[in-house]
Parts: structure tokens; C-alpha cells; sequence
């Protein structure tokens, strides 16, 4: 065997070593350039909301009554609002909410998802076409429309919001994870582990759980996004978090809306900061359904192939 002959085999035995978050982190910054621009959102928006409280110059309450409605100087980067408030310390506090319930909703709506649809898709029979049915006539509501009614019966809340959204999402969630169920419930390891004496829920633990993380993983980085925008509406038409909590829709509904031509900077600097993360996960999230989604190319990929038809240089 040449010196040459033995290269590929040494490059395909450190990619068989490499471990897949490594890998898939290494073709995000390859492939995906937008990617990973959604990422630096992603965790700049984690990082904000976790260190609200160092990075804010002021409270989010914070009452200067001598510098109300101030534009943008040295001392308010972001300007003032109708009561002196700090409106970049408000922003940066409504990162906070965002984070909170962006992961609270959606890490219920996923847990909700994934039980539902895959005792729906494993089972299968009556149970499957009852589930459903459910599914169906729940996804027959306008979402905006349950979520008025519900919030107008609970009163407005951080914990009725993230308790409903995750609620609302979960169950219309549940029908990918029903499909991804059904795709691998047939595969030969699922007879064996059967013909072995497993029970049904050792199967779903053990060999359809991990074999359906991919989707599950995309459904979360998406939902975040989803579940962030629906919080602002709801915050919006003021069935959110109740003030003085300095939720990005509310901003944009209170005094944004009021003073919006004698200080636009209300609303403008909410909006701008409420589009930029919500297209930043989506860009993220679309970046690793691609990646993940070995029918969109995420089993072996555009560097992996690259990689391979590179010429070899003999020594």
C-alpha cells in the first residue's frame, strides 16, 4: 500500500471519530453562512436576557421625570420614553421576557409534541384515528383566536402565556413527530427489540426517541421564533404581560403607538429589535433542518462531498 493509497482511510477514520454535534457545527459554518448569522442572534439574545441586569444602565422602571421623551445622547443611548424611562434598559429587560418565554413554551410545547406523537404514530389503530381527530379539529381554530379567548378567561400573565403557548403549539406540533414515528416504526430494529419481549414504552424510550431527535430538535429551534412573535401580538392588543413589565409588544402597543410621531424612536428601536431575533432564529432554524434532514442533503452534505473529490497528492 502506498503512502498516498492510505490518506483517505486516515481522513474517513477521524471523521468516524468526530462526534455528530461536532460535525454539525463544523458544516454550519461551511455551508451556511446565513446560518450562523442566526446563531450570533440566537445567542447574543440568550446572553442579553440572561445578563439583563449587568448589561442595562438603568431599571426597566426607572422613573426620570426631568428627561422624559429625550432622543438619543450620551447618557440614553436609546432615548427616553413619555415618563423618563431608559428605553435600551427597557429593550434589553424585554430580551429577558423573550428568553423566558420562548424556552418555557417551547420546551412544553416540545415535551407535549413528542408524547403525543409518538404514542399516536406507534400505536396506530383507534388510538391514532381518535388522537387525531383531536389534532384535526384543534388545528381548525385561528391560533390568535384561542389565544384572546383563553387569556381573556385567565387574565394575562407570564405563566397563563407560557402555559398556553405551549399548549397551542404542542398539539399542532404533534403531527411531525406522529410522522417521524410512523417513517422508522417499521424498521427491522423495532421488530427485534419486539421479538426480544421489550415493551412498548422501552421501544419509544430506547429506539424511537433517539431516532426522532433531528425533528425534534428543528421543531424547538423554529417554535422559539413563533412562540417569541406570538407573546408580542398577544402583548400587543395588551393580553400579555401586563405592565409595567417591559415586554417588546407592549412597548410597541402603549407608548409606541401614542407618541409614535412626536418620539418615533418608541417604536422603532422594539421593532427593530423584536425583527432581528425573530429572523435570526428562523434563519438558525432553517439552517439546521438543512443540515439535519438527510432528504435536504443533512446525511452526508455539500462540504462532505467536496471534501471527497479533491484530488490526492501523492508524496
Amino acid at each position: 500500500m502506498t503512502e498516498s493509497s492510505a490518506v483517505p482511510k486516515v481522513n474517513l477514520q477521524a471523521r468516524r471519530r468526530r462526534s455528530p454535534f461536532v460535525d454539525v457545527v463544523i458544516r454550519l459554518f461551511r455551508e451556511k453562512p446565513w446560518g450562523v448569522f442566526g446563531a450570533f442572534i440566537t445567542v447574543i439574545l440568550l446572553l442579553t436576557g440572561i445578563f439583563a441586569d449587568l448589561l442595562a444602565p438603568y431599571g426597566y422602571n426607572d422613573v426620570h421625570p426631568a428627561d422624559y421623551l429625550q432622543p438619543s445622547s450620551a447618557k440614553y443611548v436609546l432615548g427616553t420614553d413619555n415618563l423618563g424611562r431608559d428605553l435600551l434598559s427597557r429593550v434589553i429587560y424585554g430580551a429577558r421576557i423573550s428568553v423566558i418565554v420562548g424556552l418555557a413554551a417551547t420546551s412544553l410545547s416540545i415535551v407535549m409534541a413528542t408524547a403525543i406523537g409518538t404514542i399516536s404514530g406507534y400505536f396506530g389503530g383507534v388510538m391514532d384515528v381518535v388522537i387525531q381527530r383531536f389534532v384535526d379539529a384543534w388545528m381548525c381554530f385561528p391560533a390568535l383566536v384561542i389565544l384572546i379567548a383563553v387569556i381573556s378567561l385567565t387574565g394575562p400573565g407570564l405563566v397563563q402565556m407560557i402555559v398556553l403557548l405551549g399548549i397551542l403549539y404542542g398539539i399542532g406540533s404533534s403531527r411531525i413527530v406522529r410522522g417521524a414515528v410512523m417513517g422508522i416504526k417499521r424498521n427491522i430494529y423495532i421488530e427485534a427489540a419486539k421479538s426480544t419481549g421489550c415493551t412498548s414504552g422501552k421501544i419509544m424510550i430506547r429506539h424511537i426517541l433517539p431516532n426522532i431527535m433531528a425533528p425534534i430538535i428543528v421543531i424547538f429551534t423554529t417554535q422559539i421564533a413563533a412562540v417569541i412573535l406570538s407573546e408580542a401580538s398577544l402583548s400587543f392588543l395588551g393580553l400579555g404581560i401586563p405592565p409595567p413589565a417591559p415586554s417588546w409588544g407592549g412597548m410597541l402597543s402603549g407608548t409606541g403607538r401614542s407618541y409614535m410621531f412626536l418620539a418615533p424612536w418608541l417604536a422603532f428601536w422594539p421593532g427593530i429589535a423584536l425583527t432581528v431575533v425573530v429572523y435570526g432564529i428562523n434563519m438558525f432554524g432553517d439552517a439546521l433542518r438543512d443540515l439535519l434532514d438527510p432528504r435536504l442533503r443533512g446525511g452526508v452534505g455539500r462540504y462532505e462531498l467536496k471534501s471527497r473529490k479533491k484530488p490526492l497528492k501523492s508524496v
